[in-house]
């Protein structure tokens, strides 16, 4: 093949790798990851594409690269050399970086921040406008699912993110359990002001990396630098605030920053597992702080949110999931998102090294391993539902007192199984119905008489008793 290639043949070329792409991946997958890539140049061997932000970059290392290298040499040619192009700050071309792949997330990442030149040490003289926010770029807002369970936070952060006058909301406190998605939030939030307004100074931290580096700051006798720094903040992105529980000093000399950014209308957003009335070992005036602005929960992933969660991960990941392994795995898996993504880590793991598919037996087994299985508990509502729907019976006739054969055998069913799946009394399940405990007994013998000998009538409870599994 000829070292130079006309613009032309180059985009014939690329055409061709697409099309390949296309045949091997989903149509999410290549729309999402290799739609928006375009071919810049190709010579003496060196294939350049753009690509819209580094996170790309990643997605095609970690997730693609393999398929992707494949097509490459076969369309391009064995010694064809992958470079890619992208700015660090969207839509601005001033950041743009061009780096060779490597093999190596990590390599990547250090030539990025070599190459944008940024910093976040706060003994460092640095420009105002000269700082690294110290964000993950996978934290958008893009990959950042949302329900009921998280709406409002979501919300107030887009707000916060989107209209720089918005002062509503400063402090944003934000709590909950782990691993329900604070410190995605909180990044996505910075990563959208970035994009919308690059001269922003954003930084993510931790509160024990603040703490560690106040102590450095002591013992260097750079206290001043340290807070003259973290006030050059414009928007100030602390995680997990309850580590600074019992460190009184440090609390204090936050307390002199926070008030500097919040009296100069700069933002503060705050992560941590409690709301700020439970904060144990936190000195009373910046609990009070903690409350002048929204003070917002992250509950448990809802329903929505798992399923949600789960399409966007097996998307992402190239994985072909049915919706019954997702709805056993969204049902089971209920505590916090890194959970479900722990498990879809683990059913690729599967998937690719041991070659296994993806079917509600591994789904199963995986959850087993990793998790608790929470199961179901039956009620005796959810068993008169479940019959009621079945036969195609109202619900409330089955209270009543009608006895026509069809009511009247599907009552006795709801009382069998009832006395069979939980752990209600004869006399309680009566009083359900309306019934005495001698009624229930007497049914329950019916019952069990034409399981013996109905055939049709077995198969019909059997499918009964599945549903409610």
């Amino acid at each position: 093949m000829n070292k130079e290639v006309n613009i032309d043949n180059n985009m014939e070329l690329w055409s061709k790798c697409l099309s390949i792409l296309r045949d091997n991946l989903e149509p999410e997958q290549f729309s999402v990851w290799f739609e928006p890539i375009v071919a810049v140049s190709y010579k003496d061997n060196k294939l350049t594409i753009k690509l819209p932000s580094q996170y790309f970059v990643q997605q095609i290392e970690n997730n693609y690269f393999q398929l992707f290298s494949s097509v490459l040499r076969r369309v391009y040619g064995q010694d064809v050399k992958l470079f890619y192009s992208f700015n660090i700050v969207e839509g601005t071309p001033s950041s743009s970086v061009t780096l060779e792949h490597d093999h190596s997330s990590v390599k990547l990442n250090s030539k990025v921040n070599k190459q944008s030149q940024q910093v976040a040490n706060p003994f460092e003289q640095v420009e105002l406008d000269d700082i690294d926010p110290q964000l993950n770029p996978r934290y958008t807002f893009e990959n950042y699912c949302c329900s009921t369970s998280n709406k409002l936070a979501v919300s107030v952060g887009k707000a916060i993110a989107e209209d720089p006058n918005c002062k509503t909301f400063n402090p944003m406190f934000v709590f909950g359990t782990t691993g329900v998605g604070k410190t995605h939030l909180i990044q996505a939030i910075g990563i959208r002001i970035k994009e919308l307004r690059p001269r922003t100074r954003v930084l993510y931290t931790t509160s024990r990396i603040f703490e560690m580096q106040y102590t450095s700051a002591v013992k260097q006798n750079k206290v001043n630098e340290f807070i003259s720094f973290y006030q050059s903040i414009d928007v100030l992105i602390l995680d997990d605030i309850q580590e600074l529980a019992g460190k009184t000093a440090t609390q204090n000399t936050f307390f002199h920053i926070f008030n500097h950014l919040h009296q100069n209308q700069k933002q503060l957003i705050m992560s941590c597992d409690c709301r700020p009335s439970e904060l144990d070992g936190m000195v009373p005036r910046l609990i009070s702080r903690f409350k002048w602005g929204m003070t917002v929960e992250l509950y448990k992933p809802d329903m929505e949110l798992r399923r949600g969660v789960l399409k966007m991960r097996a998307a992402q990941d190239g994985l072909a999931m049915t919706d019954d392994v997702i709805e056993y795995i969204a049902e089971n898996v209920t505590e916090s998102v890194r959970d479900l993504e722990g498990i879809v880590v683990a059913l690729l793991a599967h998937a690719t090294m041991l070659n296994q598919e993806i079917d509600l037996d591994l789904a199963k087994t995986v959850i087993g391993n990793s998790v608790k299985v929470n199961k179901k508990q039956l009620t005796f509502e959810m068993i008169a539902e479940t019959v009621s729907r079945y036969y195609k019976i109202d619900l409330e006739l089955l209270y009543g007192k009608t006895r026509k054969r069809e009511v009247s055998d599907a009552r006795q069913l709801v009382m069998y199984l009832t006395k069979k799946s939980t752990q209600m009394s004869s006399t309680n399940i009566g009083l359900k119905l309306s019934r005495d405990h001698a009624t229930v007994l007497h049914a329950c013998k019916q019952i069990e008489q034409r399981l013996s000998i109905e055939k049709k009538f077995r198969h019909e409870v059997e499918l009964i008793e599945n549903e409610l599994r």
